[in-house]
């Protein structure tokens, strides 16, 4: 397929009968009648490869306004903007994208927001779809994704594969990378969401207010009018985000523990396997035994509940279909018991408020004795391992300090790091070799929660992805223990 370039929004010194057979931020994938992008970066300047993409045969280029080439008759769309422009471009590309869409943002929860507002749309009848950290699933089409917001061509390639598969529904993770680098700025959305937000990625955004803004564009730039903005408004930015939406005319549903909150959890029952809530709305109080561990949970699922009735699905059908909701790969998921009758859970909580949530959920089904077994990254935010290490402390008996993506760094001294506020714990640098030790170390009635990787199944050392999986390991070590998966 191509394009005019005129059609996909030419510049100054663009010549609109070029064609344009796609579009490329990598000069080595440059293919005949690309169109190459050439941006800025923090680590690599684009800017550089813009002569390697027309040899190897880009028709145009979409780069900062200002760059000289030496034939000036080549084709230039110019944008002080470029990655916003690349996102619009993309998207007009494609052209098709789903009739209903929203995007939920957040610190935590988002993955399982978006896959519950596919099941939630599914139970309706609809052909669904979510997309994000654990890629592109639905009935009808799936694939694997390394980025829970992918680059924009990626983004809107898989959009149309929906669309030609039938999808008419699809819920996208919004992160905060992919919102500071304007990838989903050509993306339709009829309602987005918000989880909540804590420490992360401080090593990219640098501040809490820098990793707050980023969020925020999704409800103060992205979502555009008629939207709806479904938020929780237990954490403190979930108000400024209420702030920004009723600024700017948007549909707002509040959700929450809070007495303000529109979709309020009123009260939560823990069973062995889940739990029953009863939440208000609208001034009718509704009861559901929601299939799900961990107050959290909770939480999400009302946030998905929130978001597909905002996008027009019907009120008591979607509350009706909380009790079918099935967990999400990775997120307190319940992998199997030990020999003795400990239960083993797996969760991707890899910052501070993520553990403490999660061992906050474990704790409430009073468990006989709570095991941890985690890690902090390399090459990433330093300031969390010392609050990790408290967390866990204070709310684990046994804590088990291993190896979690150590990157570049030294791993010894991550994991000294963390022991540093966690003086107990036990060390133990092979991940594995942790969880086993966790595992023959458990009682009748004991829960172990292993924290960071989740779904994940590699564990990056230096520059290389080794196969790791913490719920095959599990399961692996459950099966040699003579437990039941």
């Amino acid at each position: 397929m191509s394009l005019t370039l005129a059609q996909l929004l030419g510049g100054k010194k663009a010549d609109g009968s070029v064609l344009v057979s796609g579009l490329t931020v990598d000069s080595r994938a440059v293919q005949k009648d690309n169109l190459f992008v050439a941006l800025p970066g923090t680590k690599v300047d684009g800017r550089r490869y813009i002569q390697d993409a027309i040899r190897a045969g880009a028709s145009a280029i979409l780069t900062t306004p200002g760059v000289k080439l030496d034939d000036d008759s080549f084709p230039v769309v110019e944008d002080s903007n470029p990655r916003r422009r690349y996102a619009e471009m993309a998207a007009r590309f494609y052209a098709a994208q789903p009739a209903v869409q929203v995007a939920v943002t957040g610190t935590n929860g988002k993955t399982s927001v978006a896959d519950f507002c596919r099941q939630l749309w599914g139970a309706a009848g609809h052909e669904a779809a979510s997309l994000g950290t654990l890629g592109v699933r639905s009935e009808v089409y799936s694939e694997p994704s390394g980025l829970t917001t992918p680059d924009p061509m990626g983004l809107h390639k898989a959009l149309k594969k929906l669309v030609d598969a039938g999808v008419t529904h699809a819920a996208l993770e919004a992160s905060s990378h992919g919102l500071d680098q304007y990838r989903l700025d050509g993306v339709s959305i009829k309602a987005a969401g918000f989880t909540n937000l804590t420490r992360d990625h401080l090593d990219y955004h640098k501040t809490e207010q820098g990793y707050f803004y980023a969020k925020a564009r999704l409800f103060g730039e992205l979502l555009g009018p008629g939207g709806y903005a479904v938020i929780n408004i237990d954490n403190k930015w979930g108000s400024v985000l209420d702030d920004i939406a009723w600024g700017r005319g948007l549909g707002k549903l509040t959700v929450g523990r809070s007495d303000k909150a529109g979709l309020r959890i009123i009260s939560e029952c823990v069973l062995p396997s889940g739990q029953v809530i009863k939440f208000a709305f609208e001034e009718q109080v509704y009861e559901v035994e929601l299939p799900l561990v961990g107050g959290f949970q909770a939480e999400n699922a009302l946030l998905a509940a929130g978001l597909v009735i905002a996008s027009g699905a019907d009120t008591e059908k979607s509350f009706n279909a909380l009790s079918k909701l099935a967990g999400v790969s990775g997120r307190m998921e319940l992998v199997g018991h030990t020999a003795k009758g400990g239960s083993v859970f797996v969760d991707y909580a890899h910052t501070p408020n993520g553990l403490e949530t999660v061992l906050l959920a474990a704790r409430a089904h009073n468990p006989t004795k709570l095991h941890t077994v985690f890690g902090c990254g390399g090459d990433r935010d330093k300031g969390k391992r010392a609050q990790m290490g408290m967390i866990a402390a204070a709310l684990a008996d046994y804590v088990y300090v291993t190896d979690d993506n150590p990157r570049t760094e030294n791993a010894a001294t991550i994991r000294s790091e963390i022991i540093a506020t966690t003086p107990n714990a036990i060390e133990i640098g092979d991940r594995a070799t942790a969880i086993a030790a966790a595992i023959t170390a458990m009682s009748a009635g004991d829960m172990l929660v292993v924290a960071g990787k989740g779904h994940e199944e590699g564990q990056i050392i230096g520059d290389q992805v080794l196969p790791f999986s913490d719920i095959e390991t599990v399961k692996r070590l459950l099966n040699e223990d003579g437990g039941r998966i």
